[in-house]
């Protein structure tokens, strides 16, 4: 499948510094900063800075370096956040939306990190 990635998406401007954000993290492949909107006490969003538009487009056409330096870039945010388990009352959800019935808002890559309370579950059967 091709992707069109959409070199005008919001994250695509906050990483070119045209928008601001409240940057938790940052490494030569991964900006991570917290939402605007957050549904849990700790929400961090995770972006690869390579133009990807869905966590199956990352896998199949980043380079090696790109998908070693993204996943190590998500372990740091969550252990500089203190939610890796083994902190007291700590775990996490890591989620990546793609495509419409996945509800995905910003056609860029990104891992929403969320942690700071029960969560509950993430889907209920449809029966």
């Amino acid at each position: 499948m091709g992707y069109s990635y959409d070199h005008e998406n919001i994250f695509a401007k906050i990483l070119r510094g045209e928008i601001p954000n409240d940057t938790v993290y940052e490494d030569d492949f991964a900006l991570a900063f917290r939402d605007i909107q957050p549904q849990a006490p700790a929400h961090v969003l995770v972006i690869p800075k390579g133009p990807y538009v869905t966590y199956d487009h990352f896998a199949n056409e980043a380079t090696d370096a790109e998908i070693i330096g993204y996943t190590r870039a998500i372990g740091k945010v969550c252990a500089l956040l203190g939610v890796a388990p083994g902190h007291e009352g700590a775990g996490y959800r890591a989620i990546a939306n793609s495509g419409n019935d996945g509800v995905q808002e910003v056609p860029h890559l990104h891992v929403h990190i969320l942690a700071g309370r029960p969560l509950g579950r993430m889907l209920q059967r449809a029966d």
